[in-house]
């Protein structure tokens, strides 16, 4: 799980339910006339703005905002550099029983490419058609997102309208006052709070874990034709090394430094048995 977005989320509710019960109570703060007309009217208006797909898709984009299913850079590199050195030794029809091991689909599709002896430009074309359509899939995902944080506030002014027009027509009315103005502010304050809060956020987290896939997946494609091509070992390393921040880099080097090497047993039981 991504920690930090949970962690956003619950200190944000804290905070600002802390900042409200120092001078109030959190049930002035309830209202639910103005949740209905909020959350009802930005859902609704996303039913009509989506395809209902993709609406009812929302729960797994939401779990991706908070998981981290992505493999370690560092761990790719380290994989596909392996990759190179077995293929330089015993060909690349070598890595056939490697890709069937694979639980990443894309990396495992390549090398099956690779290994089926397609062209290297066809191979190229392949994985990165498939990276632009997972990359519109990842931008359909955020895109929801940032119409409900811009729709929130919008039924929240909305709200505000309905709850003024009902305070004004009952004037005469003490009683309906106060139950008018508080659907007025409420309806504003639950639309900025879902916006910013929650909504909004998660849009941007959606983004930055779209972009660190899409950059994983570029490593992987680099690295797959670099074994094609029968490029050294190092030479594919720090081809691959040049994708990441400099502390990043680090890692790929201190894992590489604490593998053992191809060359000896991949296993206890080749252990036993060499």
């Amino acid at each position: 799980m991504d920690i930090s977005t949970l962690i956003g989320l619950l200190a944000g509710i804290i905070l600002i339910g802390w900042g409200i019960m120092m001078d109030a109570s959190l049930g002035m703060f309830w209202n639910l006339p103005s949740v209905f007309i909020v959350l009802g009217g930005t859902f609704a208006a996303t039913f009509v703005n989506y395809p209902l797909p993709r609406v009812l898709g929302v729960a797994k984009v939401v779990k991706n905002a908070f998981s981290t299913r992505l493999m370690d850079p560092s761990e790719v590199i380290e994989l596909l550099v392996r990759f190179a050195e077995k293929a330089r030794r015993e060909g690349l029809l070598a890595l056939e029983d490697e890709a069937d091991r694979l639980d990443e689909m894309f990396l495992r599709k390549g090398i099956q490419l690779v290994v089926d002896g397609t062209d290297p430009a066809l191979v190229r074309d392949i994985l990165e058609t498939e990276l632009a359509f997972l990359e519109d899939r990842h931008k359909g995902g955020q895109g929801m997102f940032e119409t409900m944080g811009t729709l929130s506030p919008a039924f929240g002014m909305i709200g505000t309208l309905i709850g003024l027009i009902a305070m004004l027509k009952n004037l005469q009315n003490p009683d309906a006052i106060g139950p008018g103005m508080a659907v007025a502010l409420l309806t504003t304050f639950y639309g900025a709070l879902l916006a910013n809060l929650v909504f909004l956020p998660i849009a941007g987290k959606l983004k930055v874990k779209s972009a660190e896939e899409i950059l994983l997946k570029e490593v992987m494609i680099e690295g797959i034709l670099s074994i094609q091509a029968g490029d050294n070992p190092r030479i594919v390393e720090e081809k691959l090394k040049a994708f990441l921040a400099p502390q990043l880099r680090q890692m790929v080097r201190t894992r590489r430094a604490g593998a053992p090497s191809v060359t000896e047993p991949e296993s206890a039981e080749a252990e036993l048995h060499g």
